[in-house]
């Protein structure tokens, strides 16, 4: 396990008028580290990535992404996005473009990747993820898993430092959750630095260095997978597991 850190987050706050829906959240998160973050609908797990990712504005506290703290004044939000993949529940596929446009896309327009060489690479990445045969399909022939995977391929298309995944498997009819959470267990094999909003418990004991349980906008408890589903400390979290398991 790396000591690097890739992403450090100090008493980050952030509101939505009234609603406080991050409070004082403090986290590390070192290279190749599969971070789990679990916790009730309404926690504050997805507000913690989008802020990660710079989807929301922060209101105060710190992000320390490879060791410097960004911010609008220090850096271009959109170069950072860069070295940051998201996977949302949603798939957001471009409907008219086919699976390998929709990988090389952003390579080809944001990062200026010659054609030739972004069609090389997505079609390696497609092989990854199990739909090197689906490059010249459009999304409205693939079943929800197959999109998702789709949607992982083109996040790792931008060469990311850091993963994230915001519920990659909601969205899904329950016999395709497990094609979408081998994929990411295999990015997990390769070393990938992966942030995880999951509901999939086992999925999370399997993979997860560290699980993060959330309740109402704070870190209730950060533990090692086994630690934390056989001998959690908090009161909070053993009634959250034992409504979950």
């Amino acid at each position: 396990m790396s000591d690097r850190e890739m992403i450090r987050v100090e008493k980050l706050n952030k509101s939505f008028g009234k609603l406080h829906v991050l409070k004082d959240v403090d986290m590390t998160v070192k290279e190749s580290d599969v971070v789990c973050l679990i916790g009730a609908s309404g926690s504050g797990k997805s507000t913690l990535l989008r802020c990660l990712n710079f989807l929301e504005k922060k209101d105060n506290g710190k992000i320390i992404i490879e060791g410097k703290e960004v911010t609008k004044a220090t850096h271009k939000i959109d170069e950072v996005r860069q070295k940051i993949g998201m996977v949302f529940q949603h798939f957001h596929l471009f409907p008219h473009k086919t699976v390998l446009e929709n990988v090389i896309e952003a390579p080809t327009q944001v990062k200026k990747t010659p054609k030739d060489k972004a069609v090389q690479e997505a079609r390696e990445l497609l092989k990854k993820v199990g739909l090197e045969d689906k490059a010249d399909v459009y999304p409205n022939k693939l079943s929800g898993g197959q999109k998702q995977r789709v949607a992982i391929a083109r996040a790792l298309a931008m060469n990311p430092d850091i993963m994230l995944f915001d519920e990659p498997t909601s969205a899904l009819d329950p016999e395709l959750i497990g094609e979408v959470l081998q994929t990411m267990k295999g990015l997990a094999e390769e070393g990938m630095t992966m942030i995880i909003v999951t509901h999939e418990m086992g999925f999370a004991r399997e993979v997860a260095d560290s699980i993060v349980y959330m309740n109402e906008g704070r870190i209730v408890e950060v533990g090692h997978p086994r630690d934390f589903f056989e001998n959690p400390k908090e009161q909070r979290t053993k009634e959250f597991l034992d409504a979950m398991m």
